[in-house]
């Protein structure tokens, strides 16, 4: 009933949408919103473990019609998606970030490994930037 698109194609989510009655959902947050505009009803979102709220925001606002309220929320997640999901192979980064938060995320289990110092620091100037504190341990 459902296909989570996360190949980045606007081509193959159209061909999905145009072909099928599936429920289409983005499965990269950084592109919900164009998935959305293209008749995309959601998203499986990483990032929505750390601001979830922001992330409703932004799926609420285009499915009721407020696309300038849609489209500022998918300017300010944008970054917070691209950079953090830049650093490692997800879960890798969002785990690092919500221990950063002071989040129980588990454990990385192998081949995963934890990330470098310098993807760490890059990580909290991701989520400094965003306006997520580290939580002191």
């Amino acid at each position: 009933i459902m296909v989570k698109e996360a190949t980045g194609s606007l081509d193959q989510a159209s061909q999905v949408l145009a072909l099928t009655d599936l429920t289409l959902l983005s499965g990269d947050d950084t592109l919900t919103l164009p998935l959305m505009s293209i008749g995309g009803e959601g998203v499986v979102s990483v990032v929505g473990n750390i601001v979830p709220q922001d992330m409703i925001k932004l799926v609420k606002a285009f499915a009721s019609g407020d696309i300038s309220t849609a489209q500022a929320m998918h300017m300010k997640l944008f970054p917070l998606c691209r950079d953090l999901l830049s650093l490692a192979t997800n879960p890798i980064p969002l785990k690092a970030a919500m221990a950063e938060m002071g989040m129980d995320s588990g454990e990385l289990r192998l081949p995963m490994t934890a990330l470098t110092s310098d993807q760490l620091a890059a990580l909290r100037e991701t989520l400094a930037t965003y306006g997520i504190g580290a939580v002191a341990v």
